[in-house]
């Protein structure tokens, strides 16, 4: 394989969207390409929790044309563009220095291999499994119909597009032998039979799964892969809830952890010095729900679970009266301090994609970001 001369923003995009489909985001959510030109070619990218100003002064320093982000640098639409607020500012500065933003907010929270995921295995959970799941999984059936001899070929080029995951397996599928008939009409070019005559074939059924963010993608190559010069198959919007992605985490410890035992984990392996408890538990801790950033919304649905404890940040007041009074623990861990894993775990996921398919492309985090809240 050789190593290509250059990739350009679209195909990061693209990248990104294959990881943490948009179609997962919240629907509140601003995810996607927030500033800059998608043709635009890209050899450094810097991986941030927020897009500010102080990112693009990062991404500038460094020589990064892209800026891949956790937090949107847009959250709503704007009434007005001017460099006298903080949005405006840092819009004006990157589209000054041909910097583009791209965010991956709750598509990577919701995500398999997301933000929730790394948070669970950072505080050592085992068997981690999303705690809310979607009810509409986004998945697609892909039927496709190849003649015998080529259906190796064909399924290859799906799975390559991303079809074929279930959960942790890949390269799923099913198959079965039966017979395909055509009549090829005036002015086509058959692969197999002549102009008005009759044909029949042995062919393959092949069955396999995509999600919907996926479909153009894997629809192009099949048909690129497909010897015929019309291809037959079908799509099907399947109703299947995805056990991979979902809001949250929630796992079980190795071993069970007193209450101060935890905190001094999550202190430890988060960076923090300091943690908000609420409510109460009555002996070890086993089962844990976390959820980076906001999470305090999955309350009713971890204590449904059974869960001892929720790890999340922004807790409220009355979210903390009622942990009290539901005997559920909370630990306020910070926005923050549940979130800024994600620089390192993004970074280290887009530097092995990079590699395994020779991208000329240099990932960097951004190391100088630090907690707006001080603790004195």
């Amino acid at each position: 394989m050789s190593r290509r001369n250059s990739v350009r923003v679209n195909e990061v995009l693209g990248l990104l969207n294959g990881l943490y489909p948009p179609a997962l985001a919240e629907d509140w959510d601003n995810v996607g390409l927030q500033v800059g030109d998608g043709a635009a070619p890209v050899s450094k990218l810097l991986v941030c929790l927020d897009a500010e100003e102080a990112a693009i002064a990062a991404a500038e320093a460094c020589g990064a044309q892209l800026v891949v982000s956790h937090h949107p640098l847009i959250h709503r639409p704007l009434q007005r563009l001017t460099p006298v607020d903080g949005v405006g500012r840092t819009l004006f500065r990157a589209v000054r220095n041909g910097i583009a933003v791209i965010s991956v907010h709750t598509n990577l929270d919701r995500a398999a291999d997301g933000l929730n995921d790394w948070l669970a295995q950072r505080l050592g959970l085992e068997e981690s499994v999303p705690l809310e799941r979607s009810q509409d999984g986004g998945l697609v059936k892909l039927v496709v119909f190849v003649p015998a001899g080529h259906e190796t070929t064909v399924m290859e080029a799906l799975f390559a597009a991303g079809a074929g995951r279930i959960g942790g397996y890949d390269r799923c599928s099913f198959r079965s032998v039966g017979t395909g008939s055509f009549r090829p009409g005036a002015g086509t070019d058959p692969f197999i039979g002549r102009q008005g005559q009759p044909e029949e074939v042995e062919e393959f059924r092949l069955e396999t799964v995509l999600p919907q963010a996926l479909l153009n993608k894997v629809v192009d190559k099949m048909r690129k892969a497909h010897p015929y010069q019309e291809v037959a198959y079908d799509l099907i919007p399947l109703r299947n809830q995805r056990q991979d992605v979902g809001l949250g985490r929630i796992g079980r410890l190795p071993q069970p952890l007193e209450a101060a035992a935890f905190v001094a984990r999550i202190k430890e392996r988060l960076g923090l010095s300091a943690l908000r408890l609420a409510g109460t538990v009555q002996g070890p801790l086993s089962k844990v729900a976390v959820c980076g950033g906001s999470g305090i919304s999955l309350f009713a649905e971890a204590q449904r679970q059974g869960a001892d404890c929720l790890v999340t940040g922004d807790v409220k007041y009355h979210d903390a009266l009622r942990a009290h009074a539901e005997g559920l623990l909370v630990i306020d861990a910070g926005h923050f301090g549940t979130e800024q894993l994600m620089v390192a775990g993004l970074a280290e996921k887009l530097r092995k994609i990079a590699a395994g398919r020779q991208l000329p492309l240099e990932i960097v985090e951004m190391e100088t970001e630090s907690d707006p809240f001080t603790t004195v």
